[in-house]
């Protein structure tokens, strides 16, 4: 966990890594300790509730290992990086203050952030103190209110990834399609894109309020409105975990697909508090369908660090570090110069070559685009994970 906002937390080298490379090689047995100024780097994560805090935790286990890791090849230009967190809780607000403090400490840019809304906020606030604000899991299109060339993005635009699962809904042969939602701009983003991308197909999609509806109602109007499928657009545990115990256990609803495209059956928490209910709910990863050797030393170590399977979360925090490394041995830690280096990334991350470019709608430079897979947890196993669609 990160220390209160009143101080800085600042996460230097480890000495246990190795150097970060673009394939699998063998730890060198001597680390290099760098002895230079350090490049002090920012990180919003949501560590603390109402955030998703395990969201959070594999987020900073990305970032950490990926900064561990350059600390050991000798850091950048010399001198070490440094991790400098601040938990934003999911709260924008939070995260706007976090932007000033970090800005004032003289962080040379600002990684992170899962939760859109949050993530929003602080793109905002970066652009207007001019820093450089590399956004690792944050998928809202509108990530910022006004073009601009600070921010920048490695997760997929929601309207890109949501209509991959709209797709694999159709595919699926579910064209009548509730939604479970809570009011939020992020979940009204959700609905409308699956809205906007069904219905010209023959789908359609009718809207619940959790808010109003508790999870016997939601079970009565899955019937009367003949809806073959319910995505989850809503936090966890709740209500989304009532939501799915409810539906499971009513014989009317037998085999109605339960699908949550936010991702909430990726931690282990979903699988925790579920068991064998929480099985067999696709969702969204962003994860490629084989990693490279990249990929699979990040996982090994990445697991030894969480002491459990790293989400795709983890991921790309790993990643974030990795494009900033690239863009600091490039171009220098002038906030400026971060800012005009992002169309000029081209760098081996762990899920495949990270390049940036300008999106409509998003205003922002965009990693046009990761992987992207439907999941799901495997009934027999839960622990295994079933690609079911790719897009």
């Amino acid at each position: 966990m990160s220390s209160p906002a009143s101080s800085p937390d600042v996460r230097p080298a480890s000495p246990e890594t190795r150097p970060a490379s673009p394939e699998e090689r063998p730890t060198s047995p001597e680390v290099l300790r760098p002895e230079g100024p350090s490049i002090r780097i920012g990180a919003l994560v949501p560590l603390s509730r109402p955030g998703w805090v395990e969201a959070g935790r594999h987020l900073l286990a990305g970032l950490e290992l990926a900064v561990d890791e350059v600390n050991g090849a000798g850091g950048i230009g010399g001198g070490p990086l440094e991790l400098v967190v601040r938990d934003t809780a999911a709260d924008p607000q939070r995260a706007a203050a976090a932007v000033d403090e970090l800005a004032g400490l003289g962080v040379a840019a600002v990684v992170g952030e899962y939760h859109s809304v949050v993530a929003r906020t602080a793109a905002a606030r970066a652009d207007a103190v001019g820093l450089p604000f590399l956004c690792s899991s944050a998928v809202i299109d509108a990530l910022t209110g006004q073009p601009t060339d600070r921010v920048a993005r490695l997760a997929p635009a929601q309207s890109h990834g949501w209509r991959i699962y709209a797709d694999f809904l159709l595919a699926a042969g579910h064209s009548r399609i509730a939604v479970a939602s809570q009011p939020s701009v992020y979940w009204a983003s959700g609905a409308r894109i699956l809205r906007d991308h069904l219905t010209p197909r023959g789908g359609t999609v009718v809207e619940l309020d959790v808010n109003e509806l508790d999870p016997a109602a939601v079970c009565d109007a899955l019937v009367e409105h003949r809806a073959t499928a319910l995505l989850l657009l809503a936090g966890v545990p709740e209500p989304a975990v009532s939501i799915v115990g409810a539906v499971r256990r009513d014989r009317r609803l037998a085999g109605t697909l339960i699908g949550a495209p936010a991702g909430q059956p990726e931690f282990a928490g979903w699988a925790s508090s579920l068991g064998d209910e929480g099985a067999a709910v696709p969702f969204l990863r962003y994860l490629p369908e084989r990693l490279g050797p990249l990929g699979v030393r990040v996982e090994r170590a990445l697991r030894r660090r969480l002491a459990e399977a790293p989400s795709f979360v983890a991921f790309e925090g790993y990643d974030a570090i990795v494009v900033l490394t690239d863009v600091l041995r490039s171009h220098g830690a002038d906030r400026a110069s971060i800012a005009r280096a992002w169309p000029s990334v081209a760098v081996e991350g762990t899920r495949g070559r990270i390049q940036f470019s300008r999106t409509p709608g998003t205003g922002v430079w965009q990693w046009t685009w990761p992987p992207v897979q439907v999941v799901d947890r495997d009934p027999a196993e839960r622990d295994r994970f079933r690609v079911l669609h790719t897009g």
